[in-house]
């Protein structure tokens, strides 16, 4: 079918029920039997594409047969493209992409035979992701190529599969010309300095894995799954006081499968220990906790300084003292720092505004980002300045509390909130390089819930 002389994408909802009102005799219409009979010739070939999100979102996953893998590009940019070499020259029938939900509003395909010059085989202007479904194609060449001119939502282009239907044309294979690919090239390698951390806070409640309904198992099992750098926490790690007798029977259990490489700081409650305040959190983690003598503490990985505080003490001067001196002595491009109480949230706590102080020393740094718990959902902001005015140089604060603590609801949204999300448990996983960073909330099903913009470092 053709709509403004141009073919247009038979959406699968939409065609299958054309299928059954018809007895499936659609295709036996002139010129439609072959298309629907021509073989998938894209499986497991090569691909390249403009960018990529990260090394689990490779060109090829979009072209390996699974719908449980897909190519994901940077995200906020247009164009992106995503292209197969088809290893030969061959006759293109049909196109199928299955989108992910970062899919395109107006895109082309087109085929080439050098993998250079391109010719249009089709284009979309208003799509609404799903699966578009390009019959009736007439084009020949040894790649195929999606370009990617507008994007449907904030994020990226990300597709689950990409299926080039066709036939070989018996010619000759010509040899591509080694004239670079229109910009954005493609991404090949980690960027420079990569490395991997996974955060969460609020997380050991009083149960184990012999309840089904326990999360900090599932959490713990997660986040060892990743096998990041390192691990951060963002306090209350054991419920309800924190005594040692707790962290020993639950959290050790099973986020203290990787003590050695966690990083904590502590909340509210571990200052609720009968025994003094954080006396259980400080004798479970001894040196780990404390590594320069105090509750809070910072180091340095790649091009990235990390400041690991203690909220609960951000009224005592000795804190900021070290805190402004830190940061004098700090030769890191990009900063990022983690504590409990979130200044903004739209969670039952709410905003706290015991770390306003803190948010200005730090916005004054030039800190890239901040991690918090407390309110137990996930939630991102945009950049903004600590009294809360949407600015291209602001912090990005993230809220973490689901790591196994009873979900609380959304209550009031604050502005410059991008994302919520309350009752699916899960972990940051953070993705840092030498000049930015990006991260994924992933769930307990082993699901993104949703991914983050790509920031680049003040």
């Amino acid at each position: 079918m053709r709509l403004g002389g141009s073919v247009r994408p038979v959406h699968i909802g939409v065609f299958a029920a054309v299928l059954a009102l018809l007895g499936g005799l659609l295709f036996s219409w002139p010129g439609r039997a072959g298309a629907a009979a021509d073989p998938v010739i894209s499986k497991g070939k090569a691909a390249t594409a403009s960018s990529t999100e990260g090394s689990s979102y490779a060109a090829g996953k979009a072209f390996d047969g699974s719908t449980s893998t897909r190519w994901a590009s940077e995200e906020g940019k247009d164009p992106q493209w995503l292209r197969v070499d088809l290893g030969a020259s061959n006759n293109v029938s049909r196109v199928k992409l299955s989108w992910e939900s970062a899919y395109a509003k107006a895109y082309r395909l087109e085929v080439s035979a050098d993998g250079t010059t391109w010719t249009k085989l089709a284009s979309e202007t208003a799509g609404n992701g799903g699966t578009d479904d390009w019959t009736g194609l007439s084009g020949k060449g040894r790649y195929v190529r999606m370009y990617g001119t507008a994007r449907g939502t904030s994020y990226g282009y990300s597709l689950f599969e990409m299926e080039v239907y066709g036939t070989p044309d018996g010619g000759t294979t010509p040899t591509p010309t080694p004239t670079p690919t229109p910009s954005p090239s493609p991404s090949t390698s980690q960027p420079a300095g990569a490395f991997t951390v996974v955060a969460a806070g609020d997380i050991a409640a009083q149960c184990t894995a012999s309840d089904s309904s326990c999360a900090h198992p599932k959490t713990a099992k997660l986040a060892q799954q990743i096998n990041p750098k390192f691990y951060i926490t963002m306090g209350d790690n054991q419920y309800d006081d924190a005594r040692l007798q707790d962290f020993k029977n639950y959290y050790d259990k099973t986020w203290g499968a990787f003590k050695s490489k966690t990083r904590p700081v502590p909340g509210n409650h571990e200052t609720y220990d009968p025994a003094g305040s954080l006396s259980g959190y400080k004798s479970y983690f001894g040196s780990i906790a404390y590594p320069q003598g105090k509750s809070y503490y910072s180091y340095d990985e790649g091009n990235w300084h990390f400041l690991a505080l203690d909220s609960n003490a951000f009224d005592q001067s000795a804190q900021i003292d070290w805190l402004k001196a830190d940061l004098a002595a700090n030769s890191k491009k990009c900063i990022a720092a983690y504590f409990h109480h979130p200044l903004y949230s739209s969670g039952g706590h709410g905003n706290d505004p015991v770390s306003k102080p803190v948010w200005k020393i730090l916005y004054g740094a030039k800190a890239d980002v901040i991690l918090n718990g407390h309110d137990h959902h996930y939630e991102r902001f945009a950049p903004q300045d600590p009294e809360g005015k949407a600015v291209a140089d602001g912090i990005v604060e993230i809220v973490g509390g689901m790591g196994g603590a009873e979900p609380y609801p959304i209550e009031q949204i604050q502005p410059n909130s991008e994302k919520r999300i309350s009752g699916d448990y899960g972990v940051l996983k953070m993705d840092f390089t030498d000049s930015g960073y990006s991260w994924t909330y992933v769930g307990t099903d082993n699901k993104v819930k949703d991914t983050s913009p790509k920031y680049s470092c003040h």
